[in-house]
């Protein structure tokens, strides 16, 4: 499971070297190999261990060809996927339409989100965050079935 944010550097090449907390894991359970896409809802990438990726595949094959919203989707997150392996140092590269996607450049954050990574631009991030917490300040989340029992 991946959990919290790191702060991490794209080196000249457009390499990320994962943190070498998940590093042990993602070998053992996923022989290093990752998936690597665009978030349809974000201006951020998602990296995806294989294993995870391919319940997305699964979920992906059950949408419309035929349906534009459907489609769009599976163009959008399958076109971009781009497979990878951990290398030695624990890095991977990121191609370059992918680093032009989310705005990529030096300072990222990357973001646990259980099943998968967020990698973001440092500055978006930090955006997001603030748009986030006016969110859930604006709220009633007693309204949202969802979250009605949900406390910390």
């Amino acid at each position: 499971m991946f959990r919290g944010a790191t702060s991490i550097n794209l080196d000249v090449k457009g390499r990320i070297a994962i943190p070498k907390r998940y590093r042990d894991s993602l070998h053992a359970e996923h022989a290093g190999k990752l998936v690597i896409t665009v978030d349809i809802d974000s201006p951020c990438l998602l990296i995806y261990p294989s294993m995870h990726w391919s319940e997305i595949e699964t979920k992906l094959l059950k949408l419309s060809d035929t349906q534009p919203a459907q489609r769009t989707i599976k163009r959008l997150l399958l076109g971009h996927a781009h497979e990878c392996e951990l290398d030695g140092h624990g890095r991977v590269l990121l191609p370059t339409s992918l680093r032009s996607f989310a705005n990529l450049d030096k300072q990222s954050m990357l973001v646990g989100q259980l099943n998968k990574f967020e990698l973001w631009d440092a500055q978006a991030w930090q955006a997001q965050v603030e748009q986030d917490l006016q969110l859930i300040r604006d709220y009633d989340l007693s309204q949202d079935e969802g979250l009605a029992d949900f406390s910390l």
